[in-house]
């Protein structure tokens, strides 16, 4: 098969394991995730942990109909999961570059569920930085790496970037979360500046995002909707509900155009370029 990468290898066994493996364990991963943020009447995960990740708990928190995002996030990741595990995907090189890592994110958002559902926002913490970590790595392969079968790709990038984003927007939050939960105080500033700061540093790290993938729109642009829109809710929870703070709300909003505008700025200027 002829693709942007020249003719593909030959499949092996090792292929066919990696296929297998990675239905079988999104299936798994994605149903346990499922499960334990309460699709089937479980405990939310708002309301695990003491509250300490509901909508209102810090002025970083998004607000509840933010999360609707996984159920698009989770529907790429089970699209991926087939896509991947046809036989004449065995050897493609992009695939073989990253379906490992995105099982790794699969499992990490799974563990991430289990550790508040047990009241560890901490713990929570440390695995949102893992997971984070796993889809950095997705990130830059899939931008280094061209295109192979246009559908494959498409999903490939359209649902690891909505992924990336999001979890990019979620860890400011869970690291809010925590510091709230351990008393911290307000640092000297205060909380409506530190998040002020905070939204700054979500908006460099969409210019950031778009920067590095400028070659790669089809990544990129979904990295930055994701992060727009839970951006934008959070502005949306600081103007509506008992948490109400005009600045935070106002920095959100800004931020979120960044993030929904950098992508597409970035990339017709490197095309022209």
């Amino acid at each position: 098969m002829e693709t942007a990468l020249g003719t593909y290898a030959t499949t092996t066994s090792r292929d066919r394991i990696r296929q297998v493996t990675v239905l079988v364990g999104a299936v798994v991963a994605i149903g346990g995730a499922a499960v334990g943020s309460g699709a089937f009447g479980g405990q939310p995960i708002a309301e695990a942990a003491d509250g300490a990740l509901s909508a209102t708990a810090t002025p970083l928190a998004p607000d509840t109909p933010a999360f609707s995002i996984w159920s698009l996030i989770y529907l790429g990741l089970a699209a991926f999961a087939v896509v991947q595990a046809l036989p004449r995907q065995g050897a493609d090189p992009r695939l073989r570059a990253v379906s490992w890592w995105v099982l790794a994110s699969m499992l990490l958002n799974a563990l991430w569920i289990g550790v508040v559902q047990a009241g560890s926002v901490g713990g929570s913490v440390v695995v949102i930085l893992a997971l984070l970590a796993v889809l950095s790595v997705v990130f830059v392969r899939l931008v280094r790496l061209p295109h192979t079968g246009s559908a494959t790709s498409l999903i490939t990038d359209a649902t690891m970037g909505l992924y990336l984003g999001w979890v990019s927007v979620a860890t400011l939050a869970n690291i809010a979360a925590f510091l709230s939960v351990a008393d911290v105080g307000e640092l000297g500033l205060g909380a409506t500046a530190w998040s002020v700061v905070v939204l700054g540093a979500a908006a460099a790290l969409a210019v950031a995002y778009a920067v590095f993938g400028r070659t790669r729109p089809s990544v990129i642009v979904p990295v930055g909707l994701a992060m727009a829109w839970g951006l934008a809710w959070i502005g949306l929870g600081r103007t509506n509900g008992p948490l109400l703070d005009e600045t935070v709300a106002t920095a959100a909003f800004v931020a979120a155009a960044v993030a929904l505008l950098a992508p597409v700025v970035i990339s017709v200027a490197a095309r022209r370029r």
